[in-house]
């Protein structure tokens, strides 16, 4: 008799351990973000503005597209196997091409990281959870750039692109008298980078509207898909 409690007791543990274990989901690493796919491209209209108070006239403005494409797989300096990242610039009114350059992206560990102007930026880090932090310059010669998740796998309509799941790298968000500073950049799984904001901006008090000096960047995508 005692055996047979036993035998049962055992059974219940074991039945009761796997069904928690079928009650947890696995983990989602997001990995479809980096959009490291061979032929994969992105357009963008890029604005830059640049400000200055002091001079005439006070915002200078200057606009383009950017395509980017990634390419085949090559072998980085370290031997590790990487995509080539085409990026091309094109005038925004004749469709003209201004600029080529090639970058490497390789997907390494758990990061997503992109080689920009012989420069490495972890641009991305797996899993996609939000209590993620990470140095986007910890492998370059550029002072700490601190990044984080916000907004995770949210829906987001972007110049008429509804995108079913997107998430945003928050770098900066800093707002004072005399200061204004935000940084993001938004992913969406199997695109990669479907929005960049960069504000750097001297302002007067506490207005983001009375801006003396300072720049900003904004990503607005066109077009996506695959070549």
């Amino acid at each position: 008799m005692r055996y047979s409690v036993y035998v049962l007791f055992i059974a219940s543990i074991i039945f009761f351990v796997s069904s928690c274990k079928q009650d947890v989901e696995p983990l989602y690493f997001g990995y479809e973000y980096f959009g490291w796919e061979e032929g994969k491209y992105v357009e963008y209209e890029v604005t830059e503005i640049f400000h200055d108070a002091a001079l005439q006239p006070a915002n200078d403005t200057n606009k383009y597209i950017l395509r980017t494409l990634v390419g085949e797989e090559i072998e980085d300096n370290e031997g590790r196997m990487a995509r080539k990242f085409f990026r091309f610039r094109y005038d925004l009114n004749s469709g003209s091409l201004i600029d080529q350059r090639v970058w490497t992206s390789i997907l390494v560990g758990r990061r997503g990281e992109v080689v920009e102007e012989n420069q490495r930026k972890i641009r991305l880090v797996f899993a996609v959870t939000p209590d993620k932090t990470w140095n986007v310059n910890a492998f370059n010669t550029f002072p700490a750039d601190d990044a984080r998740y916000t907004d995770l796998h949210q829906p987001k309509t972007l110049n008429n692109f509804s995108l079913d799941s997107t998430v945003t790298v928050l770098y900066e968000d800093f707002f004072s008298l005399v200061d204004y500073r935000k940084r993001f950049d938004v992913y969406a799984p199997g695109i990669g980078l479907v929005q960049r904001s960069y504000k750097d901006l001297r302002i007067n008090n506490f207005d983001t509207l009375n801006i003396q000096q300072g720049t900003e960047v904004h990503f607005k995508l066109l077009d996506y898909g695959q070549e």
